[in-house]
C-alpha cells in the first residue's frame, strides 16, 4: 500500500513512509503538547518538498521507497485567516522554512460560513460590512459543514488536507450543529477519502470533548495520534502515541514501539526518542 508522508521525518521512517493513502487521521492533544505543531509541520514540509527540494532534503531527507507525496497540500481553517496561521506557524518554525513551505500550500478560510450565524460583526471576519446586495445572495447561506464538504470535493483527491480545527466544529454551544452532524461528517469523510486516495489530518483539542465523545470520534477515523505532557522529576517531556491506526499500529506493535518522545525546534515537530517494550 502506498504511503502519504506526514512530513515528520523520524516518524515517517518508523511507519514505512507515512500514512496509508486514503486515511483520515485525528491528531488530539492538550495545549502545547504537540498536536497543532505536528499539523503545522506536516503542511509546511509537504509544501516544501515541491517548492524547495534542497531545503526539504536538508531538514527531512529522502522519502521512503513506498512513500508517494501528495499532488497538492491544502490547509483548511474554520476561524482563522491565512495571515493569522502564517504568523502562528512562524512562532514555531524557522522563517526560511515557513516561507518556502507555505508557498506550496493552498489556504482556505471558512470564517464567513463559520461565523455567519454568530453575533460576531461581519467586518471582523471578512473585513467589510454586509450590504443590501449581500442579503439577496445565497453565497453565505451554506452551513460550514456544507462549505467544508464542497471544498474537499473539489480539492482533496490525491491531496494532503490539514484541518484546523475539528475543535471549532464540535465546540458548538449555540446548538447550530448537533453532535450527530459531527459524527456523520467524520463517517462520511472516512468513506469518501478511501476513494480520493489522499490524507486528511484533523486537529482536535482533547479537552473539548468528553471521553465518550472522544471514543466515538476515534471509531469514525482510520487513525488516532495522541499528544501528551509527561512530568518526571524536574523534566517535562512531550510524548506521542498511536491508540489505533489502520495499517500502522500493527507495524509498531511488531517492533515493540509503545510511545514516542517528541520535541519542537526550528524545523518544527520531531521525534527525539522511541520507547519500546523491553
Amino acid at each position: 500500500m502506498a504511503r502519504i508522508p506526514f512530513g515528520v521525518s523520524r516518524f515517517d521512517g518508523q511507519i514505512g513512509g507515512g500514512a496509508p493513502e486514503g486515511s483520515v487521521v485525528l491528531l488530539a492533544g492538550g495545549a502545547g503538547a504537540g498536536a497543532r505543531e505536528f499539523l503545522y509541520t506536516s503542511a509546511v514540509f509537504n509544501g516544501l518538498r515541491e517548492t524547495d527540494p534542497d531545503l526539504f532534503d536538508l531538514h527531512y531527507g529522502s522519502l521512503a521507497p513506498d512513500a508517494v507525496p501528495p499532488d497538492e497540500v491544502h490547509y483548511v481553517s474554520f476561524s482563522a485567516s491565512g495571515d493569522d496561521v502564517h504568523r502562528e506557524i512562524s512562532f514555531t518554525m524557522e522563517e526560511e522554512i515557513v516561507e518556502a513551505g507555505l508557498d506550496g500550500v493552498t489556504f482556505q478560510d471558512l470564517s464567513p460560513e463559520y461565523f455567519q450565524l454568530s453575533p460576531v460583526p461581519r467586518e471582523w471576519y471578512v473585513g467589510e460590512h454586509r450590504t443590501i446586495t449581500d442579503l439577496g445572495t445565497g453565497e453565505e447561506r451554506r452551513t460550514v459543514i456544507r462549505a467544508f464538504a464542497d471544498y474537499l470535493d473539489e480539492h482533496a483527491v490525491d491531496s494532503l488536507v490539514v484541518v484546523d480545527s475539528l475543535t471549532d466544529i464540535v465546540g458548538d454551544d449555540r446548538g447550530e450543529r448537533s453532535w450527530a452532524d459531527v459524527v456523520y461528517l467524520l463517517k462520511g469523510l472516512r468513506k469518501v477519502t478511501r476513494q480520493w486516495g489522499g490524507l486528511v489530518l484533523l486537529h482536535l483539542s482533547r479537552n473539548a470533548v468528553t471521553d465518550e465523545q472522544f471514543g466515538e470520534l476515534m471509531s469514525c477515523v482510520d487513525g488516532t495520534v495522541q499528544f501528551d505532557w509527561e512530568t518526571g522529576g524536574n523534566e517535562r517531556v512531550r510524548t506521542m502515541f498511536i491508540q489505533e491506526f489502520r495499517g500502522v499500529l500493527g507495524q509498531l506493535e511488531e517492533e515493540d514501539i509503545i510511545r514516542f518522545e517528541t520535541e519542537i525546534h526550528e524545523a518544527g515537530f520531531d521525534v527525539s526518542n522511541v520507547r519500546k517494550i523491553h
